[in-house]
């Protein structure tokens, strides 16, 4: 698929996929023309960068951890220094926090809703 075609269904601008392309994070065969052509895994690989970007990890951290996201996994041990140790421990600690914060307004917002519904059926839109 050409660029386009990728940031369309990954919501991700073109300009933020050649700088994902610069930072080694995906890669794109070029084509007799010169334009970039992009596997249909990575969509789904887009979509994992944008959500660690999101946790606030790195790029260069990211591009070190992108090998446990395939299948069959591939980890690099000597590429794991103790500041990327850190790093990830620390990230991935804030992101249970942040799990069950979500968690904990998904179950606000059900109730609210559950009872809003059992007062005025008429809301729940059937």
């Amino acid at each position: 698929m050409r660029i386009g075609e990728l940031s369309e269904r990954t919501g991700t601008s073109r300009r933020l996929l050649r700088y994902y392309e610069e930072q080694g994070l995906i890669v794109a065969a070029r084509t007799a023309n010169g334009y970039r052509e992009y596997d249909e895994r990575l969509v789904d690989r887009v979509l994992q960068i944008r959500g660690l970007l999101d946790a606030g990890l790195p790029t260069r951290i990211i591009r070190q951890i992108l090998p446990c996201l395939d299948t069959p996994r591939t980890i690099y041990f000597p590429d794991a220094t103790p500041e990327m140790i850190a790093t990830l421990t620390r990230e991935r600690d804030r992101m249970a926090d942040r799990i069950r914060c979500l968690a904990r307004n998904r179950d606000a917002i059900s109730a609210y809703l559950d009872a809003v519904l059992a007062y005025r059926p008429e809301a729940s839109g059937d």
